[in-house]
């Protein structure tokens, strides 16, 4: 299923097919960008870079040019978010598994080892997460963790310590927008790493090839026609990686040379017949380690990998030759340029004639944490003081639990490739719409506008008649649709389904745009339950249509 036939649901007859030549679907490159520069433009590039494109960050970023605006999401300035703490439940008795931390407390610098507990602070950490989502800042940042966490591949439920993967998650913090390469000699040595590819029990009498396969196939190299590794190179690069274990007492990662191979590693003539030298001694580790990734990085596969898995992940799943010349190759030149750094690539690319062409808006199907983060973020719900915690992670849950019943689990892919619907040929984001996600999304949207979720006497809901209360003309039922569609949808919508939707939800299948104009002032001048309940059931009415129609499935 393509786009198009997502959105009309018409059947394609079979025919005979007829071998042709497959025009490209875009000739734009990373030229700069000059063309308009208004509320379509900024809502797409919001769309794409953080989770929704809440109104009042693209009114915050019209009165700023475009290039400020990249520069801007691509700096965050906001402290890192507060750590997780204990929500969950356990004994407080002496004794007892988890007694030292008290509830509303955090659990990061814990060493614990129960089963129970772990699994307890795993839940914590994605509720956790969720919330920072939800409450991200006017950047990148969040994004591009969620990107990073998927290009590596751990689960969760795998490693099985919520303190690990908590830890994880900080060591990417550090460097989701810095440098790739310490990126991955970060992670090749954390503690949930070495646990998730069995890198804890890579010895010299018995190499372990688990991660020395996926570095070089999923987080480096790829599988393409550019990257020709052999399984000798797997085999040797498992050697160099030998040695590095988890110290059980502390929970952090430490090298045992008593256990490192220190022979000569050989590879092939990909990487140029390149011989790692064997060493002894507390350092062998690290200096094999930095020759290790300095052969492979110094492939230029390395960076075409990364540019299009950058290319997937926030423009389109479709690379043709035309994007490969145009634009997968010059950027990864830029990014080899820039020894691996991610910034100077990310803002070529959000500054690119490419990025802003209309073939590459409205074109990506919503992955569950746009369609739930980013709804909530976009209606501005109100959520619990971050005082409350227990209020407020019961409501993060509920969010999380959205989205892993639409398909995705944060932190906890199916395997160490990553979510299929970011990389698994040929459909890539079509996975996201089935037979079971979709109506479970319109379950979530509908829930969210009628009665939403109440912990503690907290209601999380969808909020309208505030939301309306934000456009410039919500009494004129044109205008309120228009500017609704202008920050919601992606692609247009013509005049007659708008007349439509005014006609049945605003006007109450009224004739005349007085009858939403009036019960709009009178609400305004006179704010009684009576006359908020006429607006409010009309407009969950409009926006409970809005979400259920396929194009807000778009982004």
């Amino acid at each position: 299923m393509d786009r198009r036939d997502f959105l009309t649901a018409k059947k394609v007859k079979k025919s005979t097919p007829v071998q042709q030549v497959c025009p490209a679907r875009t000739l734009s490159g990373i030229n700069p960008y000059t063309g308009p520069w208004t509320i379509n433009e900024v809502t797409h590039l919001l769309k794409r870079t953080m989770f929704g494109a809440a109104k009042a960050d693209v009114d915050y970023f019209l009165t700023r040019t475009m290039d400020q605006a990249v520069d801007e999401l691509l700096n965050p300035t906001a402290p890192d978010p507060v750590p997780p703490v204990k929500e969950y439940t356990t004994s407080t008795q002496p004794g007892t598994p988890d007694a030292n931390i008290a509830q509303g407390t955090t659990w990061i610098n814990d060493i614990n080892n129960d089963g129970t507990v772990q699994s307890q602070r795993l839940a914590s950490y994605k509720k956790w997460w969720t919330g920072v989502m939800i409450n991200q800042d006017r950047s990148i940042k969040e994004k591009m963790m969620l990107f990073w966490i998927d290009h590596f591949g751990n689960e969760a439920s795998e490693v099985g310590y919520g303190n690990w993967m908590y830890k994880q998650h900080t060591t990417i913090r550090q460097q989701c927008l810095g440098n790739f390469k310490q990126l991955v000699r970060d992670i090749t040595i954390d503690v949930a790493m070495l646990r998730y590819l069995n890198g804890y029990l890579n010895t010299s009498g018995a190499p372990d090839e688990n991660y020395a396969r996926e570095l070089q196939e999923l987080f480096t190299l790829g599988k393409g026609p550019g990257s020709q590794y052999t399984e000798g190179d797997v085999k040797e690069a498992a050697k160099v990686l030998t040695g590095w274990r988890i110290n059980g007492t502390t929970h952090q990662s430490f090298f045992d040379p008593t256990r490192h191979s220190t022979t000569n590693k050989t590879f092939s003539s990909f990487y140029n017949n390149t011989v790692i030298t064997g060493r002894t001694g507390a350092t062998a580790g690290d200096l094999e380690l930095t020759d290790l990734l300095n052969m492979i990085f110094a492939q230029n596969e390395v960076a075409k990998f990364l540019v299009r898995k950058f290319y997937r992940w926030f423009i389109y799943y479709d690379i043709d030759s035309a994007t490969e010349a145009n634009v997968i190759g010059p950027l990864a030149d830029i990014f080899r340029t820039n020894n691996y750094n991610i910034k100077p690539v990310l803002s070529a690319l959000f500054k690119s004639e490419h990025f802003f062409d209309k073939l590459n808006q409205g074109c990506v199907i919503k992955a569950p944490v746009d369609v739930v983060i980013g709804s909530m973020r976009e209606f501005k719900v109100n959520m619990p003081l971050a005082s409350d915690w227990n209020t407020s992670y019961g409501h993060w849950n509920t969010l999380y639990s959205f989205m892993f019943l639409h398909g995705q689990n944060l932190h906890d892919p199916p395997n160490v490739a990553g979510t299929p619907a970011y990389y698994q040929e040929p459909s890539f984001h079509e996975i996201w719409i089935t037979a079971d996600s979709l109506p479970k999304r319109n379950q979530y949207t509908d829930q969210m506008t009628n009665n939403g979720y109440t912990r503690n006497g907290f209601r999380m809901q969808f909020d309208f008649v505030t939301y309306a209360k934000t456009f410039s003309n919500p009494g004129n039922p044109n205008d309120l649709i228009d500017e609704a569609l202008k920050y919601i949808y992606r692609i247009d919508v013509s005049p007659q389904v708008k007349q439509q939707m005014k006609v049945q939800m605003l006007l109450s299948n009224q004739l005349y745009d007085y009858y939403w104009t009036n019960a709009w002032a009178a609400y305004i001048s006179n704010p009684t339950t009576a006359n908020y309940n006429i607006v409010n059931t009309r407009l969950k009415d409009l926006f409970r249509y809005l979400m259920n129609l396929s194009e807000f499935q778009l982004s």
